[in-house]
C-alpha cells in the first residue's frame, strides 16, 4: 500500500466492509488477549513477563517485516521516521502491553482488562494539554465517572490488600496512559510506509524494548510450561497481528468507530475469565464496568463534539 492509499485516520466518513471486519477481529482478538497473558505469565506458567513480551514481539516484527516485503512495500525509512515508530512502539507495547503482563501475574485478566480500558479517558486529557484547551464539563464528567468506576473495581482488592496487590493496581493504572501517549504520538506524526512494515518495526522496537527490560531486571531464563507455549503461540499469531487490522480499521473507518473497541474488549475479557479461569464477578465488578465504560463513552462523545466545533469555525473562518 502506497502512501497515498493509506489515507489518515479519523479522515473515513463512511463505512468499509473490510474495515468491519478488521474491527471484529480487533473486537475478539484484543478481548481475549487478557486471559492468553494471564495464562502465560501467571505463577508456576514459567515464563517471566517481559521475556515472553521479548520472544513473542521480536518474532511478530520479523514476521510482519517479511509479509511487507513480500506485499512489496517500502521498507526504507528515514531516520526521523525510524525514532517515531521507536518511540510509539516502546510506549505502546513495553508501557502499555509490558506493564500489563507483568501484573497480570498477580491480577485477574478481567480486572486487568477493565483498568485498561481508561486509555481513551487519557488520550482525551492528553489531546486536551497538548492542544493547550482546558477540559470541558463533559470531559471532565466523563473523567470523573470513570475514576469512580476504578475505585469501584478496587474495593474487593483494596479490602485484603499486600505489597503485590498494589504494584499490579499501580501498573495497571500507568499501562493505559502509556497507551494513550503511544496513540496519541502515532495520530500526530505520520510516516510514509505501509501499514505492515510500520506495525513491524513497532513491534521489532518493542520487542528490543522488553529485552532490555527483562536484562535489566535480572529474569531468569523461561521454562514454559505447555500451557504457556499455548498462550504464548496465541500471542504471537492473533494478539500480534491483530494490531495490524487495528491500523488498517484506523485507515478504513471513523476513528470514533473504531475506538469502540475500548468498551468490547473488557466485556470480552471479563466473560472469558469468568469462564475459562472462574474468575469473580461481584456486583463491585459490575458497577465498576458501567461507571468506566460510561465515562468512555463521555470522552469519545466529547472528542466528536470537539471536532464538530472545530469544522464549524474553519467553514466560517474560510466563509
Amino acid at each position: 500500500m502506497s502512501k497515498g492509499e493509506q489515507g489518515s485516520p479519523g479522515n473515513v466518513s463512511s463505512f468499509s466492509l473490510v474495515g468491519l471486519v478488521h474491527l471484529l477481529i480487533v473486537y475478539i482478538v484484543w478481548g481475549s488477549t487478557y486471559l492468553a497473558i494471564r495464562i502465560g505469565v501467571r505463577e508456576g506458567s514459567g515464563f517471566p513477563p517481559f521475556m515472553m513480551g521479548a520472544s513473542r514481539l521480536l518474532a511478530a516484527g520479523c514476521i510482519l517485516l517479511i509479509a511487507a516485503a513480500l506485499l512489496k512495500q517500502c521498507l526504507k525509512i528515514s531516520r526521523k521516521e525510524l525514532s517515531i515508530l521507536a518511540i510509539s512502539g516502546v510506549f505502546l507495547w513495553v508501557g502499555g502491553n509490558g506493564l500489563v503482563m507483568w501484573a497480570e501475574q498477580h491480577a485477574d485478566s478481567g480486572y486487568a482488562a477493565l483498568l485498561v480500558a481508561t486509555a481513551p479517558m487519557w488520550v482525551a486529557v492528553i489531546e486536551a494539554i497538548l492542544d493547550r484547551k482546558l477540559p470541558s464539563w463533559l470531559l471532565a464528567g466523563s473523567l470523573l465517572t470513570g475514576f469512580v468506576g476504578l475505585i469501584l473495581l478496587s474495593v474487593p482488592v483494596l479490602t485484603d490488600i499486600t505489597i503485590t496487590d498494589a504494584w499490579s493496581m499501580a501498573a495497571l493504572l500507568l499501562a493505559p496512559m502509556c497507551w494513550a501517549i503511544g496513540s496519541v504520538w502515532q495520530r500526530r506524526n505520520q510516516v510514509s510506509v505501509g501499514i505492515v512494515a510500520s506495525s513491524g518495526y513497532q513491534q521489532l522496537f518493542g520487542g528490543i524494548g522488553f529485552a532490555l527490560v527483562a536484562l535489566l531486571s535480572g529474569e531468569p531464563l523461561p521454562n514454559p510450561t505447555a500451557e504457556a507455549w499455548w498462550a504464548w503461540g496465541y500471542l504471537l499469531i492473533f494478539g500480534s497481528l491483530a494490531f495490524t487490522s487495528y491500523i488498517f480499521a484506523l485507515r478504513l473507518l471513523p476513528t470514533s468507530v473504531v475506538m469502540t473497541y475500548a468498551y468490547v474488549n473488557p466485556v470480552v475479557a471479563v466473560f472469558l475469565g469468568w469462564l475459562i479461569l472462574q474468575e469473580g464477578v461481584t456486583v463491585w465488578t459490575i458497577g465498576g464496568t458501567a461507571l468506566v465504560l460510561l465515562g468512555v463513552a463521555g470522552a469519545f462523545y466529547d472528542q466528536k463534539l470537539e471536532k464538530r466545533r472545530t469544522i464549524k469555525c474553519n467553514a466560517v473562518v474560510e466563509s
